[in-house]
């Protein structure tokens, strides 16, 4: 089976009934069809070919649904970019998936000018402006009926690791049908009177549940440019069923005044966590402002989704399991091992690698095969994630294998300590990483952002972790500070960016005796 076909079907079954609503607008089946259409017939008129790479830089708009919808009726390969990313890293997204065709938003469209003298491939940027309804009127409303067959290309996605260099991620037509209908295994079932609401961008990880809620005849709502008060007013008003909200989402919405004024989110069956590690703090907030509809994801662009928690085992109570310090339960179509350096099966409860095979994986990086053989081995995709597993099957995350601290012989993860320091009532977010020591080789600094004029001090924040995990995991140094920590494009904390200043004139990142 292949994407567009059962697309198609969907709209044969549902034409009438509401598929889209963005801003102001609310679109059925047979019109979002429509829109798609004539994108598809404009990329093709744009010399656009089955199998050709399409690029996007785009906002949570109508836009993004005409383009999710024309790339695939078109048979156009989606290449998402970062709005947030620099043109450079724009460019070599698109140079090495050699695009042929870039579609800018409006804000980015200077971005974008210019690029077809530094991509080879690249041929046109469209740019979608206040001319985007001309264009598309312009356009056939003719299905065009472009063949695609399940193992053809559909979308690729980049994932930047630690290493901050881009890595496209391929997924056939097959692939992504199959991951979209994971992530929905353990979430509330969909109907037609559902609503899937997107305050994360379709072009990326809400992308997941769009499809999924078209098939099924539900409706999607696009929640424009993100803040917390708009999400919190579009989840009540369109009486959303289902919504993906990244932590740092939730927790800025938790946060909002409004969020607790008499609002009613009684239609809310899911809230979907994911992207990163969540603290105790986000989850309690977000349990306060929606009650117990909350469900956490754990997965790679790589290889997803391999982990879940429901509502119920969030919080239950299982002997032998700590539900809320874990990523989830691994889930009945993944194989998830946890490894050593040599590739040895660890017991449960020992710390390594995780290993994973699930439906629909990576089947190597674009254009790439050194770092695929080093990812991809015998089937199996190294997450570069270290963690352990329980007997039960619950998966704790500790860190990335690159982000690992060595100080005095012992291995520190900085997602441990970040989550105790975290729970500080005045601490707002938390970054830890390793620097240099004389005596221990490296020791972990915290860089924490706190309010102005909050009442906390560097060592109260270092004996925190000291009472709590041990002394020989206490940060050798504290730095308290209002400015926000830097981010990727995907909105993750850069450690790497705190981290290498501190190793400037060192050879490699050893130090000390």
């Amino acid at each position: 089976m292949d994407v567009p076909s059962l697309m198609r079907q969907s709209v044969r079954f549902h034409r009438d009934r509401t598929a889209l609503v963005a801003g102001e607008r609310s679109l059925t089946f047979g019109q979002a069809w429509e829109r798609g259409v004539r994108v598809a017939n404009g990329l093709i008129a744009a010399g656009v070919r089955p199998g050709d790479r399409v690029a996007a830089v785009e906002d949570n708009t109508l836009g993004a649904a005409d383009l999710f919808l024309g790339a695939a009726i078109a048979g156009a390969v989606r290449v998402p970019l970062y709005p947030r990313s620099s043109r450079d890293a724009h460019a070599v997204m698109m140079a090495q998936t050699e695009s042929v065709l870039v579609v800018a938003e409006e804000p980015y469209a200077d971005a974008m000018k210019g690029l077809e003298d530094d991509v080879p491939s690249l041929r046109t940027v469209l740019v979608r402006d206040a001319g985007w309804e001309g264009w598309l009127a312009e356009q056939s409303p003719q299905d065009p009926h472009v063949e695609v067959g399940p193992d053809d290309w559909y979308v690729i996605r980049h994932s930047s690791g630690t290493t901050g260099r881009p890595k496209g991620v391929g997924y056939t037509q097959h692939d992504w049908l199959v991951n979209c209908r994971n992530w929905y295994y353990r979430l509330p079932a969909l109907s037609w009177d559902s609503v899937v609401g997107h305050a994360a961008p379709i072009s990326h990880a809400a992308g997941y549940l769009f499809l999924p809620a078209w098939l099924a005849g539900a409706t999607n709502v696009l929640y424009g440019p993100y803040s917390a008060a708009s999400a919190l007013d579009l989840t009540e008003a369109h009486r959303v069923t289902h919504l993906f909200l990244a932590p740092t989402m939730l927790a800025g919405v938790a946060a909002e005044p409004s969020a607790t004024a008499g609002r009613d989110f009684s239609a809310l069956q899911g809230l979907l966590v994911g992207g990163s590690p969540i603290t105790d703090r986000t989850i309690e907030a977000g349990r306060r402002i929606f009650g117990d509809v909350l469900y956490q994801v754990f997965g790679q662009t790589e290889a997803t989704p391999l982990t879940f928690l429901t509502p119920q085992e969030w919080f239950a109570d299982v002997p032998g399991s700590i539900p809320m310090r874990s990523a989830g339960r691994v889930l009945p179509f993944c194989r998830l091992e946890v490894r050593d350096v040599d590739g040895a099966v660890l017991c449960p409860g020992d710390v390594g690698e995780i290993w994973t095979q699930v439906e629909a994986q990576m089947r190597g990086y674009w254009g790439d095969p050194e770092r695929t053989a080093d990812r991809l081995v015998d089937g199996w995709v190294r997450t570069g994630d270290i963690g352990r597993l329980d007997a039960n099957g619950y998966l704790y995350l500790l860190d990335r294998a690159d982000d690992m601290i060595v100080s005095g012989g012992f291995n520190i993860w900085p997602a441990e300590l970040e989550t105790i320091i975290a729970g500080h009532p005045h601490v707002r977010e938390v970054a830890v990483f390793g620097i240099p020591d004389p005596k221990w080789g490296e020791t972990p600094m915290a860089v924490c952002v706190v309010e102005a004029g909050a009442a906390v001090t560097e060592d109260e924040v270092a004996e925190l972790v000291a009472t709590t995990l041990g002394r020989h995991q206490k940060p050798g140094r504290v730095r308290l500070t209002t400015e926000p920590l830097p981010v990727s494009p995907t909105g993750k904390v850069q450690r790497r960016v705190l981290r290498e200043p501190h190793w400037a004139g060192h050879e490699g990142r050893v130090s000390g005796a």
